[in-house]
């Protein structure tokens, strides 16, 4: 999210223990849960002003090293992306939006101003020759930051995208809350449960 980092899932989403207990308790696929720091932007300007050039470090160093390091399922269908805020806003804007040949299952928790309508994700989604295995998406109703924006971005989506099911794919997930971890530690526990359940 905006003004976090790479820890910013353990100090404040705690997200080793509510990974930790679903695992124990035979809720969640096991999974290499990373952390990039959202923050990627070049020196001489050439970033995206709202992206910075996150989609670069992703595509670029943080795939190919994971999958150099690990044992993971180096295709579409074991990959994730999620985040809070600005992180939700880079799931949909470029894991959806230019990675769909690189990520099937996607989270989007608050999502940030600057998140595409839901016009361009349906048309993204719609358009490309890959499926979405999972869209999950959480914000507080009385986010005063997010709920416009998420709401644009997300809400409703299965009613101008074929691709998407409510249910089935696709879930959109609102409740009484604010711009913070309440939300989040929520979002985190459902999208950690519906990863790679297929």
């Amino acid at each position: 999210g905006g003004g976090e980092n790479e820890v910013g899932w353990v100090w404040q989403g705690k997200i080793n223990y509510i990974a930790d207990n679903l695992l124990a308790e035979g809720k969640m696929e096991p999974m290499i849960i990373v952390m990039n720091n959202g923050y990627a932007f070049k020196d001489d300007g050439t970033s995206n002003e709202a992206m910075g050039s996150i989609d670069e470090v992703i595509v670029g160093d943080c795939i190919p090293f994971i999958d150099s390091k690990y044992r993971t399922v180096a295709d579409r269908h074991g990959r994730a992306m999620a985040g809070l805020s600005m992180g939700g806003m880079q799931t949909i804007n470029i894991g959806i939006g230019e990675c769909l040949d690189l990520f099937s299952y996607f989270g989007a928790f608050s999502a940030a101003p600057t998140s595409d309508a839901k016009g361009i994700v349906a048309k993204n989604i719609e358009e490309s020759e890959y499926t979405v295995d999972y869209f999950y998406n959480i914000c507080g109703t009385e986010d005063t930051i997010a709920f416009q924006s998420a709401s644009a971005a997300a809400k409703d989506l299965p009613a101008i995208c074929e691709k998407l099911v409510e249910g089935e794919n696709y879930l959109w997930h609102e409740k009484s809350g604010g711009h913070d971890f309440g939300i989040w530690y929520l979002g985190i526990y459902n999208f950690s449960q519906l990863a790679f359940s297929k």
